[in-house]
């Protein structure tokens, strides 16, 4: 999916994280997934691998649908992301205001 790009600032609008806003920061096109910074955060035990280690406990953020968010405009409206060829250039654009993406 090409509408959506590392940076993009998007609103979570399904899930346990509803209405929480964050910027993308990897995108796993084959899975149709997202991570988002600080939403979908989780909590991994590691056992020690050697005798002389501890444990640890991991937090990390987990990858979530990408049909479960919005883009966000600068004022913080939700959109759809559409395309629009404008001055001989395809345009990532914002479908309610028709505004460009920057």
């Amino acid at each position: 999916m090409k509408k959506l790009k590392v940076g993009d600032k998007v609103k979570v609008i399904q899930g346990k994280d509803r209405g929480k806003v964050g910027t993308i920061k990897t995108i796993l096109h084959k899975k149709e997934k997202i991570v988002i910074d600080g939403i979908n955060t989780k909590i991994k035990h590691v056992k020690p691998s050697r005798s002389e280690e501890a444990g640890k406990i991991i937090t990390f953020d987990a990858p979530i649908n990408w049909s479960n968010v919005l883009i966000c405009d600068e004022n913080g409206e939700t959109s759809r992301v559409g395309f629009e060829i404008r001055e001989n250039k395809k345009v990532r654009i914002y479908k309610k205001t028709n505004n460009i993406i920057s």
